[in-house]
């Protein structure tokens, strides 16, 4: 989707009205006649005054944007992946994280270098966040408060090798980044530690699939009442609803059955926790992505835009399932 179509209204066939034309622009909207009479492309026979519009092909089919089957092949793929490494051996899953960690630093100061000038430096913040999950898992939430410190600090003097202009600026951009990705993902590996680590991780990541499962299903029967309209579109009260239903019904089946000594009503607490977070961390993500006037962090993964794009209900998620699930039953 190009930048025009995050204007005043989304695209037409998506969740609103129909585009209203470029951000910021006064003409008419996409559809309207703006040809200059002499310009105007004479009747013949198959373009005439009573069908000034040439009709649709008749293959041609509305879709959302998304090539579908592209999508889903993708998905199982990435879930068939972190399924088997979660239970088959942890330090593979934790190579998993590590991955997406890095590639998710490298999308998102791609794109704040392209649409904003801003040069967060990569190379700190890639060893910094690899470390950053690593020692989360090793050495638990005091581990990953000292890496991220390291990595700030050496993101602060890595950039002093460069000229002194936009340096407060570019600093800023990488401390956020750093909090943002490695640091808020640290605590999936910190769940992973406990001995039903592996339980606790699958939990997490149920929850958060099925909250947005929930969320669009019931969004796209019953939405009518938009959530945050100048945020995100598509978001209406009605998804929220699915979500929270969706979630709290899964999160009450999930601990009671899968994590040591975890009653049903804990899980009812932590879907509605995920629910919460999950919507929170998308409206967050389209936040950053409407600022910097891009539709998808990246082109990586077809049909689902890039890691980011993947990352973005999750990341603000794991400290919520991490914490609620110590708080519930402890740390393992």
């Amino acid at each position: 989707m190009n930048d025009s179509s995050w204007g005043a209204s989304p695209r037409a066939g998506s969740w609103g009205a129909p585009d209203q034309g470029p951000v910021g622009s006064a003409g008419p909207s996409y559809g309207a006649d703006v040809t200059p009479q002499t310009q105007r492309m004479q009747p013949g026979p198959e373009f005439h005054e009573e069908n000034p519009v040439p009709p649709e092909p008749a293959h041609a089919k509305k879709n959302a944007g998304r090539n579908l089957r592209a999508a889903i092949g993708v998905g199982v793929g990435l879930g068939g992946v972190v399924i088997a490494s979660l239970f088959i051996w942890k330090a593979a899953f934790v190579g998993v994280v590590v991955l997406s960690v890095v590639v998710g630093l490298w999308e998102l100061t791609s794109r704040f270098a392209e649409k904003k000038a801003i040069h967060a430096p990569l190379v700190p913040l890639a060893v910094g966040g690899a470390a950053t999950v690593v020692a989360g898992y090793l050495r638990g939430a005091e581990g990953a408060w000292v890496a991220m410190a390291f990595t700030a600090l050496a993101v602060l003097v890595w950039r002093m090798t460069e000229p002194p202009e936009n340096y407060l600026r570019d600093v800023t951009a990488g401390v956020f980044a750093v909090f943002y990705v490695p640091f808020l993902a640290t605590f999936v590996t910190m769940m992973l530690a406990a001995h039903d680590g592996p339980w606790r991780v699958f939990t997490f990541l149920i929850l958060a699939v099925i909250s947005d499962t929930g969320a669009y299903a019931v969004g796209w029967r019953f939405g009518t009442h938009k959530l945050a309209p100048r945020i995100s579109p598509g978001k209406t009260r009605e998804g929220l609803i699915g979500a929270v239903t969706f979630a709290m019904a899964a999160g009450a089946l999930l601990v009671h059955f899968l994590i040591d000594d975890g009653q049903w009503w804990q899980g009812l607490l932590l879907g509605l926790a995920v629910a919460v977070s999950a919507t929170l961390g998308d409206l967050g993500e389209s936040m950053i992505k409407r600022d910097l006037g891009i539709k998808d962090m990246g082109t990586l993964l077809p049909g689902h835009g890039g890691i980011m794009d993947r990352l973005d209900s999750l990341l603000p998620t794991a400290p919520v399932v991490w914490l609620l699930l110590v708080v519930f039953v402890g740390s393992g």
